[in-house]
């Protein structure tokens, strides 16, 4: 009688998980961990009631993430670990800041809806990273793919300021309007509506005489009134999209009106 043989399985290899490729860049993850920094004291600010300093700290994310792109760009010190970190980054500075912020600050009387408003912007700018980082190599670099969460997190920011600089009081209004003004930003991420990019305004090119006067008029007038500037500024590009849209829309259907009734016409002469 032969002994049964056994078969002995090999055990699963496992997958090794690839070291970083020679290191990190430091320059640009240095700027994305200020707006990180920035983001998180923006919740503590909110948390002490600390309104208007929680709005600045949103804003000063924004400044830190548009550095950490464009040194990035310019050092050639792009690359998949830094794409990553600054999606974390911004989740905390323009999805969970903001959102924790307007909440606090007007949604609280809302109740149950008032924290799910807030959750709806969070979750819509979650959304808007992660598409971003799918699409980051196939979409057209002039243009966004729906309104990017900075914008979307300095419109929050930005009326908050305004509020206190008009002397607002704590009405009703304001819980109406911010709540309004919530699930219409976060609609507006996951869009697909298309915003212009600036990255293709180059400014150390030659521009016009008038683009210099503009820009100095700009600088001025935001120097004198920070709040409602900057409040115009990035209300008006975040109103830009579905403007440009709705424009677009009506010139297509005219273009169609007028090649209908041009082929209409051919065919009563032919006729």
């Amino acid at each position: 009688m032969t002994p049964p043989t056994l078969t002995v399985v090999p055990e699963p290899r496992r997958r090794r998980i690839p070291p970083l490729r020679s290191g990190v860049y430091i320059l640009p993850n240095l700027f994305t961990t200020g707006g990180l920094v920035a983001g998180f004291y923006s919740i503590i600010c909110t948390h002490n009631g600390r309104y208007k300093t929680a709005a600045y700290m949103i804003l000063l994310a924004q400044v830190c993430d548009m550095l950490d792109g464009r040194i990035a760009r310019l050092t050639r010190a792009t690359s998949s670990f830094g794409v990553q970190y600054d999606s974390l980054a911004d989740l905390i500075a323009f999805g969970v800041a903001p959102g924790f912020l307007v909440y606090v600050w007007a949604l609280t009387p809302w109740d149950r809806w008032g924290w799910l408003a807030a959750t709806a912007y969070v979750a819509c700018a979650a959304l808007r990273l992660a598409r971003f980082n799918v699409q980051v190599g196939t979409v057209e670099k002039r243009h966004f793919l729906g309104l990017p969460s900075p914008a979307a997190a300095d419109v929050v920011a930005t009326t908050v300021l305004l509020f206190y600089y008009v002397g607002g009081r704590d009405t009703p209004n304001k819980h109406v309007f911010m709540l309004l003004v919530i699930f219409g930003v976060a609609a507006l991420m996951v869009s697909e509506i298309r915003y212009f990019s600036f990255k293709e305004f180059h400014i150390h090119r030659r521009h016009p005489f008038p683009v210099l006067l503009g820009l100095i008029a700009v600088v001025l007038l935001t120097i004198g009134a920070h709040q409602p500037m900057l409040f115009l500024g990035l209300t008006g590009f975040a109103l830009s999209g579905p403007v440009t849209w709705l424009w677009r829309q009506v010139m297509r259907r005219r273009r169609r009106a007028a090649g209908s009734s041009g082929s209409e016409a051919t065919r009563d002469v032919s006729a």
